[in-house]
C-alpha cells in the first residue's frame, strides 16, 4: 500500500515538477522579452550615424496606435515605411489638427487608447505633459540635434520644422486686387488692407496649431495691446475661420478665396499639384517645431519608443522632407525643394515657453472676439 502510494506520489510529483519547469521556462522567456523591450534603443544608431533604427529584439506586440495631426497622405506613408522597417503595424486615426488630437488624449486620460500623438506644434504637447498625460522618454537619436528641438524634461520631441506663410490665388489676385492697385503682400500688416475684406480666409486658434502660432506671433512682434488691435482689424477682413490649419489652402487653391494663411510647406505641396497658387513668407513670421509624444499608459509603450527613435533617423527625415516640404531637424538633411531657404526666413522673436503658458487665455479671448465667425 505504502509502496503503491509512494509510486503514485512520485508520479504526481514528477508531473508537478515538469509543470513547474514549463511555467518557469515560460516566465523566463517572458521576462527576457520584458528586458529587451525595455531597452528598445540598444543597437539603435545615433543621429550622427545616419541609418534607420533597427529593433533590438522582437517586440511584445506588433501594433502601434497613432493619433495623427499630419496630413493623411503623410501618415499613410509613415505607416507603410514603419511596417517595412520594423514589422510593427500602425493603426492611425487621422484627426488633422493638433488641438483636436490633444483634446482627445485629455478625454481618454483614464483609459488611454493611443500610444503616440504625432504632428502639430509642440505648444500643444507641453500642456499635455503638464497634466501628466505624456510618457517621459528621450531618444538616443536626439543627442545630435539642436537643443531647441528637444524637450529638456523629455516629454515631447521635435522632429520637423515649418514656417507660416501667405497663400495667394494668382488668378483671383490679378483680377480682383492687382487691378485695383494692390501690391502682393510682403508683410502680415499688408493683410489689413480693406481690399481683402471677405477675400481672406484663415484657421481658428482654438483648433489649429498654426492659427494659434499666428496669433501669438502678432502678440510677440507687436506687443500685447497692438497685437490684439492687429487681430481685431484682421478679423474684419476674414470671411470665416476654418477648423484645420491646412483648410485655407484648399479654399484658395480652388478659387473660393483670393488669399489665406497657412503653413508654407503645405502651400508649396499643393502648388506642386498644379493649382494656381503661390506662397509668400513674410518678415517676422513664426515657425513651428512639429512634435511627437508618447501617450502615458498607452497599450504599446515600447513600440512607441521605437517609433520616436525611427522618426529621427536620417532616411526618415529625408523621406519626410521630400514628401511634406517640411524642414528637417537634422543638419545633415538638405532643405526641401521649392521652399525658401531657412537662412532667408526672418523670424519674429517668438517665446515658445511663454506661448505655451498663455495659450488658454489667448484662445479664450480670441474665441470671444470672433464669436461664431
Amino acid at each position: 500500500m505504502q509502496g503503491r502510494w509512494s509510486k503514485g506520489t512520485k508520479g504526481v510529483l514528477a508531473v508537478v515538477l515538469l509543470s513547474m519547469v514549463t511555467i518557469l521556462g515560460a516566465c523566463g522567456q517572458s521576462n527576457n522579452n520584458n528586458v529587451q523591450a525595455a531597452n528598445p534603443s540598444s543597437g539603435t544608431p545615433a543621429a550622427s550615424e545616419g541609418s534607420t533604427a533597427a529593433p533590438s529584439s522582437a517586440p511584445q506586440s506588433t501594433k502601434l496606435v497613432v493619433y495623427s495631426a499630419l496630413n493623411e497622405d503623410d501618415i499613410i506613408q509613415i505607416q507603410k515605411k514603419f511596417k517595412e522597417d520594423t514589422g510593427i503595424d500602425i493603426e492611425y486615426l487621422s484627426i488633422g489638427s493638433a488641438g483636436e488630437a490633444s483634446t482627445r488624449v485629455q478625454a481618454e486620460k483614464d483609459s488611454p487608447k493611443a500610444d503616440i500623438l504625432v504632428g502639430g506644434s509642440v505648444e500643444f504637447y507641453q500642456p499635455l505633459a503638464d497634466q501628466g498625460l505624456l510618457e517621459k522618454y528621450t531618444s538616443p537619436n536626439a543627442s545630435g540635434l539642436d537643443a531647441k528641438f528637444n524637450d529638456p524634461s523629455g516629454f515631447w520631441q521635435g522632429w520637423y520644422m515649418g514656417v507660416l506663410g501667405i497663400v495667394l490665388n494668382k488668378d483671383r489676385f490679378e483680377k480682383e486686387l492687382a487691378s485695383k492697385g494692390v501690391q502682393e503682400p510682403q508683410t502680415w500688416d499688408d493683410l489689413l488692407d480693406s481690399h481683402y475684406k471677405g477675400l481672406f480666409v484663415t484657421s481658428n486658434p482654438a483648433t489649429a496649431g498654426g492659427a494659434y502660432i499666428f496669433a501669438a506671433d502678432q502678440l510677440f512682434r507687436l506687443g500685447d495691446e497692438k497685437g490684439w488691435d492687429y487681430l481685431k482689424t484682421l478679423n474684419g477682413n476674414v470671411h470665416h475661420y476654418t477648423q484645420k490649419a491646412g483648410d485655407p489652402i484648399n479654399l484658395v487653391a480652388t478659387g473660393e478665396f483670393a488669399a489665406g494663411m497657412a503653413w508654407a510647406h503645405d502651400i508649396v505641396k499643393t502648388a506642386k499639384q498644379g493649382y494656381p497658387i503661390k506662397v509668400i513668407v513674410p518678415d517676422q513670421t513664426a515657425a513651428e517645431i512639429g512634435g511627437v509624444g508618447i501617450v502615458k499608459g498607452g497599450p504599446n509603450t515600447e513600440n512607441a519608443k521605437k517609433f520616436v527613435d525611427w522618426l529621427l533617423t536620417k532616411p526618415i527625415q529625408e523621406m519626410n522632407t521630400n514628401s511634406s516640404n517640411r524642414y528637417s531637424v537634422r543638419s545633415d538633411v538638405a532643405p526641401p525643394e521649392g521652399m525658401i531657404k531657412l537662412e532667408d526666413v526672418h523670424l519674429a522673436d517668438y517665446d515658445r515657453t511663454k506661448a505655451s503658458a498663455m495659450k488658454a487665455d489667448v484662445v479664450k479671448k480670441f474665441t470671444d472676439m470672433i464669436g461664431t465667425k
